[in-house]
C-alpha cells in the first residue's frame, strides 16, 4: 500500500493532547496543505486562522463550549493549536470548499505525526457578536462563514482503532 492510502485508512480523530506546541515548520506545512484543498472553479474561498496565541484560543474555546452547553468543558480538548477555517459565502460552493481544507489538515497532520480533530460549531461560534468581534480585532473583513476548527497537537492518548466499515458503505454500477 503506498504512504498516501496508507494515511488516507489511519487517520484517526484524537479528544486528549500534551500542551507542547506543534513546531513552526510543522505547522507551516500543514497550513499549506490546506491551501492545496480542491475549491468549486479555483475559486480559494476559504481562508485559515492558526491560533497559537493562548489567550485568543482559550476565549474560543470558551465560546464554543458555551454554544455547546457545557461551559466548563474544553471542546479543543487541551490541543494547543486551533486552525480556524472559514469561507468567503460569496461562492456557491463555499461549505464544500472549506470542508475540502479541513480534510486536507487532518490528513496533513497525521503525516507530520500530528494529532488533529474536526470541531464543529465555528458556523454559530462567528455569527455571534464575540465572533465577529474577533475576526475584526484580527482585521479580517468580509461575509465569512465558519465552517470548523481542526485542532492539533500532540496526543496523549494511544490512536484510535477505526470501527469497522458499515456494509453497504459502497454500491457498484456496472
Amino acid at each position: 500500500m503506498n504512504e498516501a492510502m496508507q494515511n488516507l485508512l489511519t487517520r484517526r480523530s484524537c479528544r486528549k493532547y500534551k500542551p507542547d506546541m506543534v513546531p513552526q515548520n510543522v505547522l507551516d506545512e500543514i497550513l499549506k496543505a490546506g491551501t492545496y484543498a480542491a475549491t468549486g472553479h479555483g475559486n480559494q474561498s476559504p481562508i485559515m486562522i492558526a491560533v497559537t496565541n493562548k489567550e485568543l484560543r482559550d476565549k474560543l474555546s470558551r465560546l464554543n463550549a458555551k454554544i455547546f452547553g457545557k461551559p466548563d468543558f474544553d471542546p479543543f480538548y487541551g490541543a494547543p493549536v486551533v486552525v480556524i477555517v472559514l469561507a468567503d459565502k460569496k461562492f456557491p460552493t463555499y461549505v464544500y470548499d472549506g470542508s475540502l481544507v479541513m480534510g486536507n489538515l487532518m490528513l496533513a497532520a497525521h503525516a507530520s505525526g500530528i494529532a488533529s480533530c474536526w470541531i464543529h460549531r465555528a458556523k454559530e461560534e462567528f455569527e455571534l457578536p464575540e465572533g465577529k468581534a474577533i475576526l475584526k480585532e484580527l482585521g479580517i473583513e468580509g461575509d465569512y462563514e465558519g465552517i470548523g476548527h481542526c485542532i492539533l497537537g500532540y496526543a496523549d492518548c494511544p490512536e484510535p482503532k477505526a470501527a469497522a466499515r458499515k456494509e453497504n458503505y459502497v454500491y457498484y454500477v456496472k
